[in-house]
Order: C-alpha cells, then sequence, then structure tokens
C-alpha cells in the first residue's frame, strides 16, 4: 500500500510540473518609436506638415515581431482654418481618407485604402531586422517610390514607402526605446494627436504628440511617448518664407531641447529634468495601467500648466504638462491590436 501511494504522489506531481512546463515562457523584447518629418509640401497659403510614425515591437534577437504605422497629414489653409482645427491622422480617417479603388502604382488591379496598404507594409516587416527593412529595395513608379518584393504588392502595398521604411529602421534602433519581459499574448498600438498651438497670421504651429503602447491582458506593459514642435512662417501675402523643425522631435533633442538648464521645476520639489527624461518618467509610470486609467489621471494648476497630482510621477522628474501625454499614450493603448 505505501509503495501504491508513493507512485501515486509520483505521478501527481510528474503531472503538475508537465501543467506548470505547458504556459508560454517569459521572454525579452523592446519596443521603440521612430518619427519622420516633411514639410515639402507645404505652398504659398497652405502649410503642411507630414509626420510619419512607426512604432516596432523587437525580440532578443532584433527581429521585429510587431509594426504599427500612422501619419499625422496636418494641412492649415491660411485664412480660412481657425487654431481649434481638428486633426485626423490617415488611419483614423479608414475608409474617408479616399485612396481605395484609385491608386494602382505596379498595375496589379489591386487598389486599397491607405489604412489596408500601411496594415500590409506593417505585417510584411514582421521577421525582419532594421538592416533589412533599410536595404528594401525600391522601383519608380508614377513618381512614387513603391516596393520592389512582390510579396508587398501582392497584399496590396503599391504607395509610397521610403518614409515607412525611414520611421520603421528609426523605431528599430531607438536607443531611448522601453525594454520589457512578458509571457503574455501583446497588442500594439500607436497614436498621434495634433493641435495647432498658438498659430497667429504670420507662424503656423501644428504641433504633434506621438505614442507607443504595448498590451497585455488590458494593461500597459511598455509605453513611450514623444512630440513635434514645427513653425512655418509666412509673409503679409501669405508666403510661406520659412519651415523649421528646431531639430527634430523633442526626445530625439534631448539636451538640446533647453527645459533642465532654465530650471523648470512646476512643482517646487526640487527635481528639474529635461524634456525627454520627464517623458521617460511618464511613460514608466504608466506600465501597469489601463487606457482608462491613464486618461484619467488627475491634474493640477502649477505655473500655468496642468500637471500631473500623483506625488510618484512628480518624485520621479514629471512636472511638465501631462494633458495630451496622458491623452495621446490612452489613445495609443485603445488603438492596440
Amino acid at each position: 500500500m505505501k509503495k501504491f501511494f508513493a507512485i501515486l504522489l509520483c505521478a501527481i506531481m510528474l503531472v503538475a510540473l508537465v501543467a506548470c512546463d505547458t504556459g508560454a515562457k517569459e521572454a525579452d523584447y523592446k519596443l521603440g518609436m521612430g518619427v519622420v518629418v516633411s514639410m515639402d509640401s507645404s505652398k504659398d497659403g497652405l502649410a503642411q506638415v507630414d509626420a510619419t510614425v512607426a512604432t516596432v515591437v523587437t525580440d532578443a534577437e532584433g527581429k521585429i515581431v510587431a509594426c504599427r504605422i500612422d501619419v499625422a497629414q496636418n494641412k492649415y489653409t491660411l485664412g480660412t482654418d481657425k487654431a481649434d482645427k481638428k486633426f485626423e491622422t490617415k488611419m483614423e480617417l479608414g475608409s474617408r481618407y479616399g485612396m481605395e479603388g484609385k491608386v494602382d502604382n505596379d498595375g496589379n488591379g489591386v487598389k486599397l485604402e491607405w489604412d489596408a496598404q500601411a496594415k500590409a507594409f506593417e505585417a510584411w516587416v514582421v521577421g525582419k531586422t532594421a538592416n533589412e527593412v533599410k536595404a528594401t529595395e525600391l522601383q519608380e513608379a508614377n513618381g512614387h517610390q513603391i516596393a520592389v518584393d512582390k510579396d508587398l504588392l501582392d497584399a496590396g502595398c503599391s504607395m509610397q514607402i521610403t518614409d515607412f521604411i525611414a520611421a520603421v529602421v528609426k523605431a528599430c534602433n531607438d536607443e531611448q526605446g522601453m525594454a520589457f519581459k512578458t509571457a503574455g499574448e501583446m497588442t500594439l498600438g500607436v497614436a498621434a494627436k495634433t493641435t495647432a498651438a498658438e498659430t497667429t497670421d504670420t507662424v503656423v504651429k501644428m504641433y504633434t504628440d506621438f505614442a507607443a503602447a504595448v498590451v497585455v491582458d488590458g494593461k500597459i506593459v511598455a509605453a513611450l511617448n514623444d512630440a513635434i514642435q514645427p513653425n512655418i512662417t509666412v509673409d503679409a501675402e501669405g508666403k510661406i518664407v520659412d519651415k523649421t523643425l528646431q531639430g527634430g522631435t523633442k526626445r530625439e533633442r534631448k539636451e538640446g531641447y533647453g527645459m533642465a538648464p532654465v530650471k523648470i521645476d512646476n512643482d517646487k520639489n526640487g527635481v528639474t529634468k529635461e524634456w525627454f527624461e520627464q517623458s521617460a518618467a511618464f511613460s514608466n509610470f504608466v506600465v501597469g495601467k489601463t487606457a482608462a486609467e491613464v486618461a484619467g489621471l488627475q491634474t493640477q494648476e502649477a505655473g500655468g500648466h496642468q500637471i500631473a497630482v500623483d506625488k510618484a510621477l512628480l518624485d520621479a522628474g514629471c512636472s511638465i504638462q501631462i494633458t495630451a501625454i496622458k491623452a495621446v499614450v490612452a489613445q495609443a493603448a485603445n488603438n492596440a491590436r
């Protein structure tokens, strides 16, 4: 009898060990984000900023396991539009963007909407490294630089992809990306929100905030946020005289953004950090939160800014205005797919 129970106990333990081993194992990943900006389409009477944002999750070998892309194509007609103009990204416009049935640069008969073509590109880069994406072969068609790869063209992506490639490569090589571990099934989202900040008759300021979020079981496991502040200056006749991005995104400018030297300390706790450091503090703070919890973060007025109420975030050095940041991070988490 004792021998029987000993055998039974061993069998139970073996079954338990097997059951424990059937679950997915935790793996190392990195979230990165890249933004490519062009103001080349601006012309007299029209200020235009095209900002392509890509976010990727790469594995320990540097291979892309997920990619999301969007474009904030922001236009401001001088003398007509107002500072409170509403902007939508190409992915948000969806079928309203109006490309479906019209664009077939490779002549294969497939004419998809912009969002469908972008999703085809997102799927196509999965499994590739930054160098492999960078080496994507291109060809000229109807004045556009499109892919040579037949699989991508057959999937319906025959639009220009130069900025897609550049943004994905930047995302893969993002030195400020966030490392994370997970064993769960992840989804990835990206978002861009634009406001015509302080736009006047002589300067158009279409400022855009970006965010990326990895979500597992409804909670954020990794996040990033960034922003651009392009200024387009016009003269009294509405002619464009200057287009300035001031050296790239706020994260890319790092100490060059110039926030820390002027000792900005909105909550008066003695902690003064550069914008990219405050951005990282916010991204770290939202890990473990849901999109609703991020959107619902309480703010308070300080120094003319709406800053966080949460002491942990303030103590981490993030005392900048967070209204746009929390909104775009929450949107990225809601966009995760």
